[in-house]
């Protein structure tokens, strides 16, 4: 059936996979200019199902779609075009195979015949992610593929699938029409007859049912689970687990409840949050130490003194919880995993402990924590920790919150203040590389329009500094607070064997200010030195329309030192 030519069969795959993929529930499409990608470009730019994003930068790029994917809680489509422009995508696709979100690549590519023979601009792209995204090799656009299989082919890939898809699409030239108008899939095209009756629907063409794993134990199971001095541990969950429910589950069975940074829960004034500082405190943790059953919810805690504890103690009874079957936990205990949705699992026949309370003395020593705090980082001097409770505790409720890797993440996990609420918290926690972190948070603050703010450090904000690029596109509030300590202070944590080698090969100390940045991308700057300008500048870029950058300018030992202080204070307690 050779009615079309090809750059129009081409461009007809295009329209296929874009228009399916809508159907499947993806709301946004990434997209980076390039050639071998029109008939992908084209399709993108008649389709009127989705929001469309570009960004000249594959490496920011996939990270923006990995913020909007988690934002939106849907996959989102990549396109690039072909060559090296794939690989860029690698970072955002190892950050979203670890953390189960579901980004699609769709990246032109040389016909076969131009592979390995010195064609410009061909490497071989099929598996070029390795494990890290299913693959999809489809041929070159044929009439004689009916367009059914190349439709089947895609919702078998994309239905359910909770990683990324990498969908590599090679086309032969022409691939510029020689005009672009009217209805790219006409109904009354030869070739796409057979879909006449998916054309005039809004299904994909495949529906697969709801796949999911769901497993709870007996009340009779929960009840002898109970029988004991037990605490519950909340790592990394997403709003959607609806962690709010964890705090009922605690209150009734009587087990305190310790918070990551992660949990959407660390500032809850219900909870323990102070607990990574609580296990370096001497009567705290010989209490906790009496504990024999654990509850996890969720994985990839921050915390090392948690990981430590969990791994440390002689569980009687070990209970994980996770949406999905997946190994997190670095420790290897031996336990009993549940697959269900955390809310869901705390809504279960749940029965009062024998040993309900046995800690609440846990409350106390938090509380005392809570106050150290106070005095001596909110009432302290300026610095990176007093930043981040300040951010914490501004309009909770209003906003979004991304908190970058390395030292601010950890910032949080340590000294986050109790609050009436948390503000839905993002972190990239899988591999948790400093690469993408501002994309990221552009994608969250792009999804829905809510104020976002970003804590990054000045070797992640110099890592991803294209990225303000997309941060100018954008007409919501984002607050980008880069705190500036001239390198990886993080390394002042660590034992590197003398102060040299630290200077020298680890800290990267770099004497760079990044107001000439804000204004190269035309965005509002503000430099601060002390609390009262920063709460200032802060509040007032939360209400401005678009993204702005707050840079806090401190020593290169000041957070490091602070540390030191508070961990010996509470080592004392």
């Amino acid at each position: 059936m050779r009615t079309e030519n090809t750059a129009t069969l081409n461009l007809i795959w295009g329209a296929l996979i874009l228009e399916e993929l809508a159907r499947l529930g993806v709301q946004h499409v990434c997209m980076a200019p390039g050639s071998r990608s029109t008939p992908l470009t084209l399709a993108a730019a008649q389709q009127t199902k989705l929001q469309r994003h570009l960004h000249f930068d594959e490496r920011g790029l996939g990270f923006m779609a990995l913020g909007l994917a988690k934002a939106s809680r849907a996959p989102v489509a990549i396109i690039t075009t072909s060559g090296t422009a794939v690989a860029n995508l690698y970072p955002a696709i190892v950050e979203a195979w670890l953390t189960h979100v579901p980004l699609i690549v769709l990246s032109g590519d040389r016909p076969p015949e131009l592979l390995g023979c010195g064609a410009n601009q061909a490497i071989v792209q099929p598996g070029i992610f390795a494990n890290y995204a299913m693959q999809v090799n489809l041929p070159t656009p044929d009439t004689h593929i009916a367009p059914q299989a190349l439709l089947t082919t895609i919702d078998e890939a994309i239905a359910n699938q909770t990683r990324p898809v990498h969908v590599n699409c090679m086309y032969r030239e022409p691939l510029y029409p020689s005009e672009l108008g009217g209805t790219i899939l006409d109904a009354e095209s030869p070739y796409l007859k057979p879909l006449h009756n998916w054309l005039q629907l809004t299904q994909p063409y495949t529906q697969y049912g709801k796949s999911s794993q769901q497993s709870s134990p007996s009340d009779d199971a929960i009840m002898r689970f109970v029988h004991g001095k037990g605490v519950i541990v909340v790592g990394t969950l997403t709003p959607e687990q609806d962690p709010q429910q964890l705090i009922t589950l605690s209150q009734k069975i009587g087990w305190p409840l310790l918070t990551d940074a992660q949990s959407q829960l660390r500032q809850h004034p219900a909870v323990i949050g102070n607990i990574d500082q609580l296990l370096q405190h001497p009567r705290a943790r010989n209490l906790l130490q009496e504990a024999d059953r654990v509850l996890v919810f969720g994985g990839r805690l921050l915390s090392k003194r948690l990981i430590g504890y969990l791994a440390e103690q002689n569980w009687h009874s070990y209970w994980q919880i996770l949406p999905e079957q997946n190994r997190l936990d670095p420790s290897h205990n031996t336990k009993h995993l549940w697959h269900a949705n955390a809310g869901q699992f705390a809504a279960l026949n749940w029965y009062r402990s024998s040993s309900a309370n046995w800690a609440n003395t846990l409350i106390t020593y938090n509380d005392e924590l809570h106050n150290l705090f106070v005095r001596n980082i909110d009432h302290g001097e300026f610095g990176e920790a007093q930043v981040v409770r300040a951010i914490a505790n501004t309009r909770p409720l209003e906003q979004q919150l991304f908190i970058g890797n390395s030292l601010p993440v950890r910032l949080y996990d340590m000294y986050a203040p109790v609050s009436c609420c948390t503000a839905t918290t993002f972190t990239n926690r899988g591999a948790s590389g400093i690469d993408g972190l501002l994309a990221t948070a552009c994608g969250i603050a792009a999804h829905a329009g809510k104020p976002t703010s970003l804590i990054i450090g000045d070797l992640s904000q110099l890592h991803d500094l294209n990225s303000l690029a997309i941060a100018k596109s954008l007409t919501s509030p984002l607050v980008i607070v880069i705190l500036n300590n001239d390198g990886g202070n993080i390394f002042n944590l660590l034992p590197v064997p003398n102060e040299q080698i630290r200077s020298d090969y680890y800290r990267l100390s770099h004497g760079l200010e990044f107001g000439y940045a804000a204004a190269m991308f035309n965005l509002p700057y503000n430099q601060v030195d002390n609390l009262a300008d920063f709460q200032d500048s802060y509040n007032e870029a939360l209400d401005f329309q678009g993204a702005s950058i707050i840079e806090v300018n401190v020593s290169q030992n000041q957070a490091s030192d602070q540390i030191a202080a508070l961990n010996l204070w509470v080592k004392q307690s």
